[in-house]
């Protein structure tokens, strides 16, 4: 045995040949690391707009699929045997009708079905368009979470087209400067160089009123507002306006007050937080109607939870005493990625239940691999196909988000007094 004193090279007791090996091995070479990362984030971007237009020629932009009788029938409420008597007695749009007699609407068609619907019914019937009424608020549902994958931008993009697809006029907004709602819907915020919310809530002259920054999605009745990296710099420019000026000590109000723009053309706004509590966040909270919590139900995203739920409790406190309404009409968790053959997650989900019974949606958020596949595309559930997937993943993973966002979709009528 070699006694190498402590400080014996062990390049001394190898062979040449391994002694070569081993610093080929050990010697990394150094690089600029800025000059690295800009030309994989520049790569990244290439492939991705590559697959873009790949899936969405000729303009690389977003359409959307046609909706089967039997889809179209369950979002407006009414049974298939309806619009197939419709399609006979030549009422209301006319399908596509394929050759083995199935009939497909789109999604304007449907849109078009619903008004018509509303319009020929009886007086006692049930509404089919359930745009808000005189009296009826503005609903705007703040999508949030402290800790990255919760599902947070899954279940705000699938909650948006869920609403547009049942007839309510819909604003997305990304507040999140990575972008993620905004790729879903087919932007991509380097290249396409779309404005961002910020500009609508900036400190300074450049700033644009809401409906000049409002993009259409390929969802009749969904419209967006994407996010960029520019989003950023609110973070920036708050503090310092708030040493300046009395629209920095109020910047709470800023979202608020630019909805005000747009308040008449929507019936629900959903806005997807970014996964930290600044003022991004805070100015999203203060104009928020309601309250959606996602959380993964893991003893670690459960302890993050506390933490921000405590934090987020007493910054209210302060901005509450500096005049922030933060009066809501409901709060809710969403359990996401659930998985109920999981037993650690059971027993989570039993302990949360044991906690806050009353604020849990029913439904929980199954972990599906059909929404994962889906994503691969940047697309939702609710723009595939299902003669894509496996049929029973796809018919699970559907009926689980429809049942989410009816329940949501429940919580809005009932802030409007409905039943």
């Amino acid at each position: 045995m070699v006694d190498t004193g402590g400080s014996f090279p062990i390049q001394a007791i190898l062979s040449p040949e391994r002694s070569q090996f081993m610093n080929a091995f050990t010697r990394l070479p150094s690089f600029e690391f800025d000059e690295k990362i800009l030309l994989q984030g520049a790569e990244i971007s290439r492939r991705l707009d590559q697959l873009r237009m790949d899936k969405f020629p000729p303009n690389a932009r977003k359409t959307l699929r046609l909706f089967s009788m039997a889809e179209v029938a369950h979002y407006l409420g009414v049974s298939p045997n309806n619009l197939k008597r419709l399609h006979l007695e030549g009422k209301g749009p006319v399908p596509m009708t394929s050759t083995g007699g199935r009939r497909f609407y789109t999604g304007e068609q449907m849109r078009e079905l619903r008004h018509f619907l509303d319009r020929t019914g009886k007086s006692d019937a049930k509404k089919y368009v359930p745009h808000r009424k005189d009296g009826d608020k503005l609903q705007v549902i703040a999508v949030v979470n402290f800790k990255g994958g919760s599902g947070k931008t899954t279940t705000t993009a699938h909650l948006a087209q869920h609403l547009a697809l049942t007839g309510h006029r819909v604003l997305a907004i990304d507040l999140d400067p990575q972008a993620s709602l905004s790729a879903l819907h087919g932007f991509q915020p380097e290249l396409d160089r779309n404005p961002s919310l910020y500009d609508a809530i900036r400190y300074d002259e450049a700033r644009k009123p809401l409906s000049e920054i409002i993009q259409q999605t390929n969802f009749p009745d969904l419209d967006i507002i994407p996010a960029n990296l520019e989003l950023q710099e609110y973070e920036y420019d708050t503090p310092l306006s708030m040493q300046t000026s009395v629209e920095g000590k109020r910047f709470f109000t800023r979202l608020g007050k630019a909805l005000s723009d747009v308040d008449d053309r929507y019936d629900v706004v959903v806005l997807d937080c970014p996964p930290q509590l600044g003022y991004l966040t805070l100015t999203a909270l203060t104009a928020a109607t309601s309250v959606l919590i996602t959380v993964h139900p893991q003893m670690l995203d459960l302890m993050s939870m506390s933490q921000f739920l405590l934090m987020l409790g007493n910054i209210t406190k302060t901005i509450k005493r500096a005049g922030a309404n933060v009066e809501m009409d409901w709060l809710r968790y969403l359990i996401t990625r659930y998985e109920p053959t999981d037993v650690p997650q059971a027993q989570m989900l039993g302990f949360m239940q044991s906690m806050l019974a009353e604020e849990i949606l029913r439904q929980p958020m199954l972990k599906s691999t059909a929404i994962s596949d889906a994503g691969l595309t940047k697309q939702t559930l609710y723009e595939v196909e299902r003669n894509n997937f496996n049929r029973a993943t796809y018919d699970r993973a559907i009926e689980c988000l429809d049942a989410v966002n009816f329940e949501i979709q429940g919580l809005i009528h009932r802030a409007w007094g409905r039943l």
